[in-house]
């Protein structure tokens, strides 16, 4: 699935208006805030479109070579906005981000952003949330952090999550989770691969990130990006071509200028300058 909204349309980045998110571009890395608190950050459709939005940013502009997702308030994300599930219109709001007409996939949305992607989890979240986490490739969190898939206890069922979690658990523990809506820690999380790193408070957190980022940043974005579309593009290879495929996009990467600057850098001796390019 490509991204909701095209190059031409996310050049007007600097100029939108967003009513639940708070972006901010700086030093290569996009930071997402959701600043819905007092929802708890619930995902309302104009807080869909906001979030496909920011992602189409990071995945069509080359100078974005990662992504950090966090929340204000106490509640990381409670998922999404069960008023939409009744049928309920969205209150009016300041949000200048356009609708498509398309439905939003955020599951989808992430695994097409081909960037790297850190979720800056400081407090509890539940249902929809692990659409959003799933879709990074880092997650970040602090023991306080708990989470739930309690839609079975609405009479609803987490049906997304499932292909989000399908990448990161095996089907028992799928459908535990999903049949028993429990809540459980992040230590339970951390052992099942949920979350990536688990720390000890969010100074901790936000040194780790930075550290993270670092990490990301001293290696080539054009790799990166292009090794993160070829693990989504996996997805529709078949099994017994997976490795004529994989070498066919390995001569792909040899072609850029990231590559090239990469190896006269280690004939030379030096650190190499990225471009993305």
């Amino acid at each position: 699935m490509s991204m909701l909204y095209g190059p031409e349309v996310i050049e007007a980045f600097s100029g939108q208006t967003f009513a639940f998110i708070v972006p901010t571009f700086d030093a290569h890395v996009l930071t997402i805030t959701l600043n819905r608190a007092d929802k708890k950050n619930a995902m309302s459709p104009t807080v869909m479109r906001e979030i496909a939005y920011c992602l189409a940013f990071a995945h069509h502009n080359p100078a974005v070579w990662a992504v950090v997702l966090r929340a204000n308030g106490d509640i990381f994300c409670a998922g999404a906005d069960l008023k939409a599930f009744a049928g309920i219109p969205e209150e009016p709001n300041a949000s200048s981000i356009p609708d498509t007409g398309q439905e939003v996939l955020l599951g989808e949305l992430f695994n097409g952003l081909h960037k790297p992607c850190i979720a800056r989890v400081h407090a509890p979240l539940f249902a929809g949330a692990f659409l959003l986490i799933c879709g990074c490739t880092h997650v970040v969190a602090t023991p306080n952090v708990s989470l739930a898939l309690p839609e079975v206890k609405r009479g609803i069922w987490p049906m997304q999550v499932m292909a989000s979690l399908r990448s990161i658990l095996n089907k028992r523990q799928i459908l535990d989770l999903c049949m028993r809506g429990h809540t459980f820690s992040a230590e339970e999380a951390l052992d099942m691969g949920i979350i990536t790193h688990l720390v000890a408070d969010e100074t901790e957190m936000d040194s780790r990130i930075g550290r993270l980022l670092t990490d990301i940043k001293t290696n080539s974005p054009a790799a990166i990006r292009l090794g993160l579309k070829a693990w989504d593009d996996l997805r529709s290879v078949a099994e017994a071509e997976e490795h004529a495929f994989l070498k066919a996009r390995l001569n792909e990467i040899l072609q850029t200028a990231d590559a090239q600057e990469g190896l006269a850098a280690f004939r030379e001796k030096r650190a190499p300058n990225w471009t993305g390019q």
